[in-house]
């Protein structure tokens, strides 16, 4: 029986530990929290995917072409389609197996409007999508585990991949309740770990989902791809913790942004764009309201507070505790923040790296969203890439032969070099550096960017990585947090390289001294790292699909 090790147990995860399980593979599933604390229960807005069930003569091929069109045209076509037209089965499998969706008077699916998109194609469980899907497919995982098909390690972090030869045997893990390093071996290694919010400090999104591990696998030889794609959803409010999202679903029930001028309301997107301006895609709704120079507001009112505790609850409950607002009678002053990350690991169609054995799927995995995502497709991106990768796994022959190979040697030498920082006296502390780099992320890899800050950018990270084996490690903290820096600091260097290198503006990278698109970067940009060197070029050749 093939082993398949699965690190992170969002709905990426989830769907594949269950899809490996499906086709009688044993699987290991690692997390350092339960399912229920993932990224993935904060996915509001919906999944996409065209059911028509709002008679406007949607189709499969319209979805493909707003996912294109959306991504600026470097994402794969042969990948979109596959994953546009597996999305009415994706629905249908997720209500099967529990999935709670909103449904119109006439008891079908209710889909919603969402930016970017010719028509309402997302369906959607109030405002709490991914709680919902999540909760599916913990109950079927949790099947499969009483069938011993799926074991369950949690409290374990990520340490690094067991690579020889380019290929990948396994991985390395904190073990937070042993308090030590430990290896497993497998046939196959997914990994479905998110984004990378740590980078910028405070987002819309987890602080579990840091970059460590595609910073870490980076640096084994991993290559990444289109890292200068970083999505800021136009709707966020900043609170004590985070910046809080404020969904799609408020602009898809009718919700308007405008700021105000001489005492009247402009509402800018709509004057610019036309009576649909409110959903044009994230970076265009992002640019826009970052040109203005303005504060800007979403006015929801209008539609009513029985239509707001109906359509848009969470909203409604989101701004009454953070904000103090009332938005059944006052508008939310809106910003945008960074929020998800179209570039990661670089994976072709069957979602295996350039590492043999080694896989990547959801959010960490930089496959269909282009320069842009469009809301509605993660979730259905984190689903579909699941099922893609295990059916991948399922039909790859033989097994890796990790379990013959002796890793000690290397494991030894990564408890010695874990214990090292603690002894560490430099003055700098992995705290204080990874504060830093959110600084220097967030300056130079903003809305809009150019080339003196990405190369001032670019300087800062590199001078914090070359000190990065010597920091002090806060012994306050859990191991995986102080030895995560050098990663997460090798990701955010690539992340300035990468947008260096592009020069022109497409989707969510814009360069204000390169304002125009060009037809000669309509590829995506890959990066990799040898002995200290970090390589950028264009995958025109489309080895990975994009």
């Amino acid at each position: 029986m093939k082993q398949v090790l699965v690190v992170g147990s969002g709905i990426s995860g989830l769907t594949t530990a269950i899809e490996c399980a499906y086709r009688g593979m044993k699987v290991i599933l690692v997390s350092p929290f339960p399912s229920e604390r993932a990224q993935s229960v904060l996915a509001a807005g919906g999944i996409n995917a065209a059911l028509d069930h709002k008679g406007e003569k949607d189709s499969v091929e319209s979805h493909i072409e707003d996912t294109l069109k959306g991504g600026c045209y470097i994402a794969g076509k042969q990948a979109v389609t596959g994953l546009c037209e597996a999305a009415p089965a994706v629905v249908e499998w997720l209500e099967r197996l529990g999935t709670v969706f909103t449904r119109t008077d006439g008891e079908k699916i209710d889909q919603r409007a969402f930016g970017g998109q010719s028509h309402r194609r997302t369906c959607y469980a109030g405002a709490s999508t991914g709680k919902q899907i999540v909760t599916a497919l913990v109950m079927e995982a949790r099947r499969l585990e009483a069938q011993g098909l799926i074991e369950r390690r949690l409290w374990t972090d990520f340490h690094s991949a067991l690579i020889r030869d380019g290929i990948c045997y396994g991985a390395r893990f904190y073990n937070e309740a042993a308090h030590t390093l430990e290896d497993i071996t497998a046939d196959a290694v997914v990994m479905a770990v998110g984004g990378q919010n740590t980078l910028f400090g405070k987002t819309t999104g987890s602080t579990q989902c840091d970059g460590y591990a595609a910073g870490k696998l980076f640096l084994q030889g991993v290559e990444l791809k289109n890292l200068e794609f970083i999505q800021y959803h136009p709707t966020t409010i900043l609170t004590g913790q985070k910046k809080m999202l404020i969904s799609e679903a408020a602009r898809g029930e009718g919700g308007r942004l405008y700021y105000e001028e001489n005492g009247d309301r402009v509402y800018f997107m709509e004057e610019k764009f036309g009576e649909r301006g409110n959903l044009m895609p994230r970076d265009v709704v992002s640019r826009t309201m970052y040109e203005t120079g303005r504060q800007i507001y979403l006015d929801v009112s209008f539609l009513g507070k029985k239509k707001i505790l109906e359509r848009i609850p969470e909203i409604y409950e989101l701004c009454l505790k953070y904000r103090g607002l009332d938005i059944t009678k006052e508008s939310i002053p809106v910003e945008p923040s960074v929020h998800f990350f179209m570039g990661g690991l670089a994976v072709n169609r069957k979602h295996e790296t350039n590492i043999k054995h080694l896989y990547a799927v959801g959010e960490c995995a930089s496959m269909y969203h282009g320069a842009n995502r469009l809301g509605g497709n993660s979730l259905l991106a984190a689903v579909y890439s699941g099922r893609v990768a295990a059916e991948a796994i399922s039909e790859e022959t033989g097994e890796s032969g990790g379990a013959t190979l002796d890793f000690s040697d290397e494991l030894q030498e990564a408890i010695q070099n874990l214990q090292a920082g603690f002894d560490s006296k430099s003055r700098f502390s992995v705290v204080y550096v990874k504060n830093m780099l959110a600084e220097l992320m967030q300056k130079h890899m903003g809305i809009v960017r150019d080339e003196a800050g990405l190369e001032q950018g670019i300087h800062d990270a590199s001078y914090l990585l070359d000190i990065s084996d010597e920091l002090r490690f806060d012994s306050s903290e859990l191991p995986y947090f102080n030895y995560s820096v050098k990663g997460i600091l090798a990701l955010g260097k690539a992340a300035l390289v990468s947008a260096k290198s592009r020069q022109e503006t497409r989707g969510a990278h814009i360069r204000k001294d390169y304002p125009e698109t060009r037809e000669d970067y309509r590829a995506a940009t890959i990066i990799s790292y040898s002995d200290g060197a970090f390589r950028t070029r264009l995958d025109r050749e489309g080895r990975y699909e994009s």
